[in-house]
């Protein structure tokens, strides 16, 4: 009996190895590449769309460009600057903006709140902390599309018991970007105060111990320490919510109460023209649209792995 339990982690690292050199064979290798290849054909087939004239676009497929090449950069000057007569006028600078607006405080903000909720919820316990946590982790499963006409309606009507107003509605200024503000970090908030609380959980409680007797408060460990070595969790989550509003369209138009503070989708949107006839102008403005999230996952890519790991494993 103790010579098999010897003898067993010989045989789990054994495992192992033939483990990695099933995934590092040549097969393997290729069937990674094939499906690299496969998943960015559609990609580049965009890319080389946004450079065609509108006439070759529309006439047939991405891949006649090579058999005929007629390549020209005023898609793109059109989606930057707009041109007289289109649904264009104007480009998409003024949508670029707004999505910076609606996105950056929507990324921040449920960060910063989730941040300090999952400290609380994993180190400072009260009673009923589990019960908190686990009803946060159990709004995860509403789906996104059933709450938006409900939200709506309380930021129109508010709250009201009888005749009594409880909560007042929102004005049509606080119905503006603050509305989509609310809306995303509200569906955010569960997510990353679960990813979140993984990550500080996993923390090893003698930091805690040692801040506590040299006199260190919960705000002042939360500052100083909890912060600081969170930091991979909060941005791995912060590109995760960057891209989701970045890229969101249905939120924005459902708590939009103007199109003059719609994100850059909805100019997007625009641009496929009738029946899809501007695939020229449509690729185009998705290159532009793309160049942020790529500097902001480039930017924080160091610590995207930790934190996607983050509370994965203890010890």
């Amino acid at each position: 009996m103790s010579a098999r339990i010897e003898t067993r982690p010989d045989a789990d690292q054994r495992d192992r190895k033939k483990v990695r050199r099933a995934f590092s064979s040549p097969i393997a290798s290729a069937f990674v590449i094939l499906i690299c290849v496969l998943w960015t054909v559609p990609t580049f087939g965009t890319l080389v769309t946004s450079f065609r004239p509108q006439a070759d676009a529309a006439k047939n497929g991405w891949w006649n460009a090579f058999l005929h090449p007629n390549f020209t950069l005023a898609n793109y000057q059109e989606v930057l600057v707009g041109s007289s007569g289109s649904n264009l006028q104007g480009g998409i600078f003024q949508s670029f903006i707004n999505s910076l607006v609606i996105t950056i405080p929507a990324t921040i903000i449920p960060l910063a709140l989730a941040a300090m909720a999952a400290y609380v919820l994993a180190w400072v316990r009260f009673k009923g902390s589990d019960i908190v946590f686990f009803t946060i982790f159990a709004l995860q499963v509403v789906p996104l599309q059933m709450s938006l006409l409900p939200i709506l309606q309380f930021f129109s009507n508010g709250v009201k018991i009888g005749d009594f107003q409880l909560i007042p509605p929102m004005t049509e200024a606080i119905q503006g970007f603050w509305g989509i503000w609310i809306a995303h970090c509200m569906f955010a908030m569960p997510l990353a105060i679960f990813l979140v609380h993984n990550f500080v959980s996993s923390l090893p409680s003698d930091i805690f111990e040692a801040a506590t007797v040299d006199g260190a408060g919960v705000m002042r460990i939360f500052y100083s320490i909890v912060l600081p070595l969170i930091k991979p969790a909060l941005a791995s989550f912060g590109i995760f919510q960057f891209l989701w509003v970045w890229n969101d369209l249905l939120i924005s138009k459902t708590f939009a109460n103007s199109p003059f503070i719609l994100p850059i989708t909805y100019r997007i949107q625009m641009m496929t023209g009738s029946l899809g006839s501007r695939m020229d102008l449509l690729t185009a403005g998705a290159f532009v649209s793309m160049l942020v999230p790529l500097i902001v996952f480039f930017c924080l890519q160091k610590y995207f792995v930790r934190g996607l790991l983050a509370g994965s494993v203890k010890g």
